[in-house]
């Protein structure tokens, strides 16, 4: 018996959504883990077009009016990444934020037992 299995690997990338609207996206601040591979989902919901821009991420998206876009990023180094619309620069602005991997509480061995 032959047993096929799939795995979609994207089904376990974590996914982050922003709303460009009136050209200003919302949340204009995202927050991500380090060291991973995202999914940045951005929802047009002006009726005109445009455009996901960003030198530190060195990524671009058109973003059609009335209409869902998807950005693959990552990974990505702790630090701050700025994002901008194209055609609306001093208003669609943002930035991507990259946070550390939280450390472990160390275990001390024997410190359950102390009296």
């Amino acid at each position: 018996m032959l047993l096929m299995v799939s795995y979609n690997v994207s089904a376990q990338r974590q996914e982050f959504s922003v709303t460009l609207k009136d050209h200003l996206f919302y949340p204009a601040e995202i927050s991500i883990p380090a060291n991973k591979k995202v999914k940045l989902v951005i929802d047009n919901q002006d009726d005109s077009i445009e455009e996901f821009d960003s030198f530190s991420l060195n990524r671009e998206k058109v973003l059609f009016p009335k209409q869902k876009s998807t950005i693959y990023i990552g990974p990505l180094s702790p630090g701050r990444y700025d994002f901008f619309g194209e055609y609306h620069p001093n208003s669609a602005r943002g930035v991507i934020i990259v946070s550390g991997v939280e450390l472990a509480k160390p275990v001390v061995k024997g410190a359950d037992n102390a009296n």
